[in-house]
């Protein structure tokens, strides 16, 4: 198929590269010449703007966005929406929130452009690995960009999630899950670092893979980053979160569904970077006051 790309970091310059391979036609964008350059180096046509990204295809034309969410993601669409005629397609493959996907499905629908919503899991591994992917819109757009998508995927691993919306959707539970999943690990591997039996961490997630009930590829990461450094010693603690999470969770609530442990787990990364927290002083001046527990005083 032919299709325009905008967005080539890592992960979307590896979806390009991924796709050249079975030999569709890219046309690609990127404010970034080097990611420009690389594309080209895997046979993708680069544009200088995004009208002349838009005006090297044809109808009908079909544009995959690869942009952080939010404000890059809203204006990208917009500018594109301009140039587009009735009929074209734009896919947003990033993690927007899935109420934005729904406005601009309806917004987009005003002007007869089709508009799809690609939650895409597989990071910097998707290249080698395939992106497994949940995807929401009409049905017939769908049907249309299969072949992107089979591309894209391992065996099985994209499908069809509904209406609009749905496919940002199940990516944001999907992250809010991992979320979960990520600090159980991480709290699990601590109490095991400071037990004192000086374990091999690295080895014991290894040996987790073959056959636990624990096992997954996110403890296969983790043996892969205690491989590079077996006490993280060159990493700081602190740990950023892209908005899946208070996503999910905002979602249950407004269900009425509980999620503790995608919440405690959002909020371990809050703590993460506030090391010396009021909250934590509070707390060590309340013990120190009703029961004269020792506090640590500051040099």
């Amino acid at each position: 198929m032919q299709l325009g790309f905008i967005g080539l970091g890592k992960m979307g310059g590896f979806m390009v590269e991924r796709l050249r391979r079975e030999n569709h036609d890219l046309n690609v964008f990127d404010l970034s010449d080097a990611a420009v350059k690389t594309a080209e180096g895997h046979g993708a046509k680069g544009q200088k703007t995004l009208k002349e990204l838009v005006d090297s295809l044809t109808a009908p034309k079909a544009v995959w966005v690869m942009v952080p969410a939010g404000a890059p993601t809203e204006n990208t669409i917009n500018e594109l929406a301009g140039y587009m005629q009735k009929g074209d397609i734009i896919i947003d493959g990033g993690n927007s929130k899935f109420t934005d996907s729904i406005a601009r499905y309806n917004r987009l629908k005003e002007k007869g452009i089709h508009f799809i919503d690609v939650g895409t899991s597989g990071g910097v591994w998707g290249l080698k690995n395939g992106y497994c992917m949940m995807i929401g819109g009409d049905k017939e757009t769908f049907t249309h960009l299969e072949p992107i998508f089979k591309t894209l995927a391992p065996p099985e691993g994209y499908g069809y999630m509904g209406a609009s919306g749905s496919g940002h959707f199940v990516k944001m539970v999907h992250n809010g899950i991992e979320y979960g999943m990520m600090q159980a690990y991480a709290e699990g591997f601590e109490v095991m670092k400071a037990q004192g039996y000086d374990l091999d961490l690295q080895s014991i997630s290894h040996l987790w893979n073959q056959g636990s009930v624990v096992r997954s590829w996110l403890l296969e990461l983790a043996e892969s980053a205690l491989s590079k450094d077996a006490d993280l010693s060159g990493l700081k603690g602190f740990v950023n979160d892209s908005g899946e999470g208070r996503w999910t969770i905002e979602a249950g609530m407004a269900k009425d569904v509980p999620t503790p442990v995608i919440t405690a787990a959002l909020y371990a990364r809050f703590y993460s970077r506030n090391p010396d927290s009021f909250t934590h002083k509070m707390l060590a001046a309340l013990r120190n006051e009703f029961g004269g527990h020792a506090v640590q005083k500051t040099e």
